[in-house]
């Protein structure tokens, strides 16, 4: 299965391809559509030294490698990102007493992928995460209804739609 995501606010293409990081059988993985600006907000709040600055303060080498990448005539396929999700407390009253809590997004793979298509104005994409985090990550960063309208998987050779 290949994804196809449309950008709308990009130059040099209107769309990217993604697959499956994980396509064995028996695989405890799952693709989930996310919104991305959801995602990053999520992604933001993690507290590891590795979250990446906005696009626009990027070096003009890694937003040319990152476009070269991901140019969807390229005969490479990239993998779609590939992250874990967790709750944390709240800032606030309510996150210190345990009433409010707030969602945590690492990304093991793809975190240029998906800041760079949400720069390039992507609204959702899919994204791989492990099965027990598959319903927590469609709750916190689930994309709207509409997205399985606009984001198409097809089959290599064929054409369906998620």
């Amino acid at each position: 299965m290949v994804w196809t995501v449309p950008l709308h606010e990009h130059s040099w293409y209107d769309h990217v391809r993604l697959k499956r990081v994980f396509v064995t059988d028996g695989t405890r993985h799952q693709v989930v559509l996310v919104d991305l600006r959801k995602l990053l907000l999520c992604a933001d709040r993690d507290n590891t030294d590795y979250v990446l600055k906005p696009v626009a303060e990027w070096h003009s080498g890694k937003v040319r490698g990152i476009r070269e990448f991901l140019d969807p005539d390229s005969a490479r396929i990239p993998q779609m990102p590939y992250v874990t999700i967790s709750t944390r407390r709240a800032p606030g009253l309510l996150g210190w007493i345990g009433i409010e809590r707030e969602g945590v997004v690492s990304f093991r793979n793809g975190q240029h992928r998906a800041r760079y298509l949400a720069d390039a104005g992507a609204r959702w994409c899919p994204v791989e995460v492990h099965e027990r985090e598959a319903s927590l990550l469609r709750e916190l960063c689930g994309a709207a209804d509409d997205a399985r309208t606009v984001i198409r998987a097809t089959q290599l050779g064929g054409d369906s739609r998620v």
